[in-house]
């Protein structure tokens, strides 16, 4: 479901907030409000963007898979962020090649690539809104590559179990879940599992994770 903006989503972007009235102008007719619920495919491979999103509630899980059936979660969009892989597509005329998957319920503004090139083309604050925002989520993609690249599985494994329990014991998650987090395969991840499950330090059950030992953690966790 869409409906036409009033422009009062640009006060959640403080770099937006910087643009001339010129600007915010075209920026808030041409825009629409787009509510999606949880688990929709917002896009994926071979499509092409015709929008600019900008989040405004939810979240929104970025991932791509092998031939093979493997996942890895690239990254999130939050809201008050925009969707790297979006611009990178919209800015070279490519196709996505990964996908996009609501993971709750989401409310994004949804901006025209007519739109969206005429305002990178004509404003110096629009251009720079948009690409620090691309930089930052390139140099967060590029710390994971070097996680799944070089960091030890256990001591991943460990951080995001932490993570996703946050102060609560259980981590509601499966398997492969947390394999598809850390861009490894299921077996990985349940040897790793049965490893902690045999210190002690954790219990598995349907579709969570219990930590036992949440101290042994996050000592690994920094190691």
């Amino acid at each position: 479901m869409s409906t036409k903006t009033s422009g009062d989503w640009i006060a959640q972007f403080p770099g937006l907030m910087q643009l001339d009235e010129q600007v915010k102008a075209p920026l808030a007719e041409s825009s629409r409000i787009v509510s999606l619920p949880v688990g929709t495919r917002i896009f994926g491979p071979g499509q092409a963007p015709s929008n600019y999103m900008l989040l405004l509630e939810g979240s929104v899980r970025v991932q791509q898979s092998s031939d093979t059936g493997r996942e890895i979660v690239l990254y999130r969009v939050s809201a008050g962020e925009t969707c790297a892989l979006t611009t990178a597509c919209l800015m070279g005329y490519e196709e996505y090649q990964a996908e996009a998957i609501a993971e709750t319920n989401v409310s994004a503004v949804a901006v025209p690539r007519e739109t969206f090139d005429s305002l990178i083309a004509k404003s110096p604050d629009f251009r720079r809104f948009v690409f620090a925002a691309f930089s930052e989520r390139i140099t967060n993609l590029l710390k994971v590559i070097e996680e799944v690249a070089f960091a030890r599985i256990d001591i991943r494994l460990a951080q995001n179990l932490l993570r996703l329990a946050g102060d609560n014991r259980k981590a509601a998650v499966t398997h492969q879940q947390l394999a598809s987090e850390l861009g490894t395969a299921r077996e990985v991840i349940s040897r790793q599992l049965q490893e902690f499950q045999r210190r002690g330090w954790t219990a598995s059950s349907r579709g969570a994770i219990e930590i036992m030992e949440r101290e042994a953690l996050e000592q690994l966790a920094k190691a």
